[in-house]
């Protein structure tokens, strides 16, 4: 497995039935079975031509019945599962997901989440729908940032800045964390000195640079 996906897998917690919505490969589900995190593993997928990588590698898994594999939109067609694996989505693709399973009531007791932006309001949404938030980290990978998060059934509240930054990263200020901040202010010092920068862009930026600069 990649990095990412090793970095992924050290935060998904042991279960029962444990699904990968969007799998890709199939790499998690399968580390999951090897390390028996779980006892059973949904791989799924909208496409499923993408879906058939995950069923050659978990060939003998799905033979044997402890994997399954489903052709799904989201939750959509997912039978029951305690935990459940989120990655590689925009944010707001991942609030459309889970509001979907939530009206189905399908949503799992565990939840790990990966989403590549908007984390405030995957944050928001997961204390709005009965969520504690366990973990939530930025980590460093093949130079790029990545937000994760372990959520569970529970009472939380989060502080404006909790929102934002998420409560371990500002808790911890942690190396990849200081890291993602100075590389968005790098970002954002490159915006200010561009030319023709209209007044709502600069203003937008500058406020941005002063949540962010107290970090560094």
């Amino acid at each position: 497995m990649t990095d990412r996906l090793n970095k992924i897998f050290a935060v998904l917690p042991s279960c029962d039935t444990f699904a990968d919505i969007g799998c890709d490969h199939g790499y998690l589900a399968m580390a999951m079975l090897k390390s028996e995190k779980c006892r059973k593993v949904i791989v799924s997928d909208i496409s499923a031509k993408c879906l058939k990588k995950a069923e050659d590698l978990l060939a003998k898994y799905i033979e044997n019945g402890v994997a399954e594999s489903v052709v799904s939109d989201g939750f959509d067609s997912v039978n029951k599962c305690d935990l459940a694996l989120i990655a590689g989505m925009g944010g707001e693709e991942i609030i459309d997901i889970l509001t979907r399973a939530k009206a189905q009531e399908k949503l799992p007791e565990k939840l790990v989440l990966q989403p590549m932006k908007n984390c405030d309001k995957v944050r928001l949404l997961a204390i709005d729908f009965g969520y504690k938030i366990v973990y939530d980290k930025v980590f460093a990978s093949a130079k790029k940032f990545y937000n994760l998060m372990l959520i569970e059934r529970g009472n939380d509240a989060l502080t404006q800045e909790e929102i934002e930054f998420g409560r371990d990263n500002i808790r911890l200020k942690h190396k990849d964390f200081i890291d993602m901040i100075s590389d968005n202010l790098r970002k954002y010092n490159a915006i200010l000195e561009s030319e023709n920068l209209s007044e709502q862009v600069k203003s937008s930026v500058l406020n941005k640079i002063e949540k962010i600069k107290k970090y560094v």
